[in-house]
């Protein structure tokens, strides 16, 4: 097979969450571990750092990985989804997988994956801890996919545990409350392994604290510790200042993920490598950590977080999907200077649709589309669902006819905004 055979195969052949949902959702770790069997356990032969939360586990992910970088250490990378390219799963140093590798891998292990019926998910990480141990890494950070306690990655023994924050998502999968959520993220606390939450939340705290103190893992909560000040954007950069009590540890800190959010995320991130800096082998100065909190996108791809792909009119994506990533993509809007504001939204189906809807603003024009894929909510239906909001607009046959839509009719003052799903930004990019 070449590439787009065995990416094809991939695909068709496994179930995939981000086509399909839940019935892609394999609840235990069997065939994980079969798959890394075969393969000597390469999860085993590199330093990891594992981060999960229902957001801003992304942009942590990527910021540890650019910091690393930064310090000089060969850094794996693994995240999900992926938004254009399959490979952007899995980086070294900010590089794409080969497709030869892919190619081979798939090839090598296809009598097993076909025996053994994995997710495509499944077999991805397992392509993934591979490539990080053949290619000899000195440390990865591993995002989980979906929850924590029964994800694929949750086969690591990390040097830390992050948990950025609990909000409601995937409730089909990982419960109605944010305790029972907090509950399948506490999965991936380990016997003696340090653990960073990064938002302290009522819900979620007690959780977490008592799971840790079960398995006697040290843990600390970033935001407790740790606080932003002195917000600025220029330049097309954040700036921020972080406190530790009332002395300054960080002054003038850049980033080049510019939502008003990532303030959380930069305290998840400083936070967890004091911890590497006190409790584990890896080492990091402040000089690393300014350059890589600086230039995470150049340094490791990310994209679709608060990212402006055109400037007249001003055209913005960004991924947050859910009733608190909404919410702070609402935060993002109304700090940005426009005359008229059009959004290109759309959603998948087994969100909490109406949680989202009542939080978007009623000042703007709708350009509803569907998402290209099995999950993607029926457009005509998203639009019905958002009247009853009072948000107006059309429906459009898809994400790119949408977004061409907004950009004709907005003047050059406005803002055209494109989100409500990873899988429209994906398309929009």
């Amino acid at each position: 097979m070449n590439y787009q055979q065995t990416l094809d195969f991939l695909y068709s052949k496994l179930p995939m969450f981000t086509r399909v949902g839940a019935s892609a959702f394999k609840k235990d770790l069997t065939n994980t571990i079969i798959l890394c069997e075969a393969l000597d356990n390469p999860q085993d032969k590199f330093k990891s750092i594992h981060v999960a939360g229902t957001n801003g586990k992304g942009s942590t992910s990527h910021m540890l990985a650019s910091v690393l970088q930064s310090q000089g250490y060969k850094t794996g990378l693994y995240t999900s989804p992926h938004l254009k390219d399959f490979r952007e799963r899995i980086r070294i140093n900010g590089k794409m997988i080969s497709k030869t590798e892919v190619v081979s891998f798939v090839k090598e292990q296809q009598k097993l994956i076909e025996k053994t019926e994995p997710s495509f998910f499944e077999v991805t990480v397992a392509l993934a801890f591979d490539h990080f141990a053949k290619h000899e890494v000195d440390v990865a950070i591993i995002e989980v996919g979906l929850g924590g306690r029964l994800d694929s990655t949750n086969i690591i023994t990390p040097q830390i545990s992050v948990i950025t924050n609990i909000s409601l998502d995937h409730m089909n999968m990982l419960g109605n409350t944010l305790t029972e959520i907090a509950r399948e993220k506490a999965g991936i606390i380990k016997m003696n392994i340090p653990v960073v939450i990064g938002e302290t939340q009522a819900e979620s705290a007690p959780v977490f604290i008592s799971k840790a103190k079960e398995v006697g893992a040290p843990i600390v909560f970033a935001n407790a510790k740790l606080s932003a000040q002195d917000f600025k954007i220029r330049n097309n950069k954040l700036s921020l200042s972080v406190y530790q009590n009332s002395e300054i540890k960080y002054k003038d800190l850049q980033s080049d993920l510019t939502g008003v959010y990532q303030h959380k995320n930069i305290l998840t991130v400083l936070k967890t490598l004091a911890v590497l800096n006190e409790k584990t082998e890896i080492k990091i100065n402040q000089e690393a950590i300014y350059k890589g909190i600086s230039q995470v996108k150049k340094q490791t791809g990310l994209q679709g977080r608060w990212q402006t792909l055109s400037k007249n009119p001003l055209v913005i994506c960004d991924t947050g999907h859910n009733e608190a990533g909404i919410a702070e993509v609402i935060k993002n809007i109304a700090q940005t200077p426009y005359q008229n504001l059009h959004i290109v939204f759309g959603m998948v189906k087994d969100k909490d649709i109406s949680k989202v809807l009542s939080l978007m603003p009623k000042n703007a024009t709708y350009y509803f589309c569907k998402p290209d894929l099995e999950r993607g909510l029926a457009a005509d239906e998203l639009k019905e669902q958002a009247a009853t909001f009072n948000l107006k607009g059309n429906s459009y046959a898809s994400v790119i006819e949408a977004k061409e839509k907004a950009i004709q009719y907005a003047d050059s003052k406005d803002l055209v905004f494109i989100g409500g799903s990873t899988f429209v930004v994906a398309e929009a990019i």
